[in-house]
């Protein structure tokens, strides 16, 4: 009898057992079927940015790999808090992710507090490309090289002035590193955007502007603004006549924007990888590396260990010349 109660006891255990299992699967279970659901992709900038571009690019080749549709939110403001804010708060499942670019590494520059903890609540999933910027002046513009430029502005001191999309942005701060490397002084004058900055340029109210290849590519084709040179170590395949500022002359002189995919703190390091994977076979197509080349835009694929270690020296380089310039964080 006791031998049969035993049994009995140990059959109830086994069904309860597999019951359980069936009603609360465990996390790998559950982090195995990711996407089982859509996912999101905020951009803390408006639409028509290359940080738009190129989350819609990816998203479209994650949704097509995992057969989950990908929906793209802008949620532009603050120089990006809202997007950042918004996503870190977020369940970190997954289902919510944020692309971003190199300015997230200025904030702590612009903020003297941000609403989240910027070395320890955004869970990295891995770079996904970068590109050069690119230095242009009006059509009209005297100047036909940098060495023009570099002239002038050591004889002229503050006469030039420079444009960008804001005190802080990156285009402010290329500005920036670039009286510094030149030993010129420049005046700036901040704008509400990107896209405004080089309305200014086009119309022939600022001296100069540094910007993103991809948006001023069909501007410098079409004949609308000069491009004197390109910020990165090597020329750019959008414009393969126009030298890097190293060949110009300044040396020291190399900045690159870089893009990357992000989610909220403890996301689960599986999906994490996952989701960096479907990226690294994404920007394998031919198609995206045919399109992304003729936008001046580079593949660039570092893991989560590697981009965390990336940007953590990247902040602390454009602290530096944010401390340079005289930026204090508000």
């Amino acid at each position: 009898m006791k031998r049969f109660q035993k049994i009995s006891k140990d059959i109830f255990l086994l069904v309860v057992l597999q019951v359980s299992s069936l009603l609360m699967p465990s996390l790998s279970q559950a982090q195995s079927t990711w996407p089982s659901q859509s996912v999101k992709i905020v951009v803390p900038w408006a639409t028509g940015g290359t940080v738009d571009m190129g989350a819609r690019v990816i998203g479209q080749k994650i949704a097509e790999q995992t057969g989950q549709p990908v929906v793209i939110e802008n949620k532009p403001g603050a120089s990006s808090t809202i997007g950042f804010s918004q996503v870190l708060k977020a369940s970190p499942d997954g289902y919510t992710l944020i692309a971003f670019e190199s300015s997230y590494a200025i904030l702590p520059s612009l903020f003297k507090k941000l609403n989240w903890d910027h070395s320890e609540d955004l869970a990295v999933v891995g770079a996904v490309f970068q590109t050069p910027m690119v230095l242009v002046v009006p059509e009209k513009s005297p100047f036909k090289t940098v060495q023009e430029l570099v002239e002038f502005g050591r004889l002229n001191p503050g006469k030039l002035n420079f444009g960008s999309g804001g005190v802080g942005s990156s285009p402010h701060l290329s500005g920036e590193l670039l009286q510094k490397e030149a030993g010129i002084k420049l005046t700036h004058i901040p704008y509400k955007g990107g896209g405004e900055a080089l309305s200014a340029v086009l119309a022939g109210n600022v001296d100069l502007l540094i910007t993103a290849t991809p948006t001023a590519i069909g501007h410098v084709q079409g004949g609308r603004v000069r491009a004197l040179a390109v910020t990165g170590t090597q020329r750019s395949g959008a414009f393969p006549a126009v030298p890097t500022l190293k060949e110009a002359g300044l040396a020291n002189y190399v900045v690159m924007n870089w893009y990357g995919l992000g989610a909220p703190k403890n996301t689960p390091p599986q999906i994490l990888n996952q989701i960096y994977q479907l990226t690294v076979r994404a920007l394998s197509d031919p198609g995206i590396q045919s399109r992304f080349a003729q936008q001046g835009v580079e593949p660039l694929t570092m893991n989560a260990s590697e981009f965390s270690t990336f940007i953590k020296a990247e902040t602390i380089r454009w602290t530096a010349i944010s401390q340079a310039a005289g930026l204090t964080p508000e």
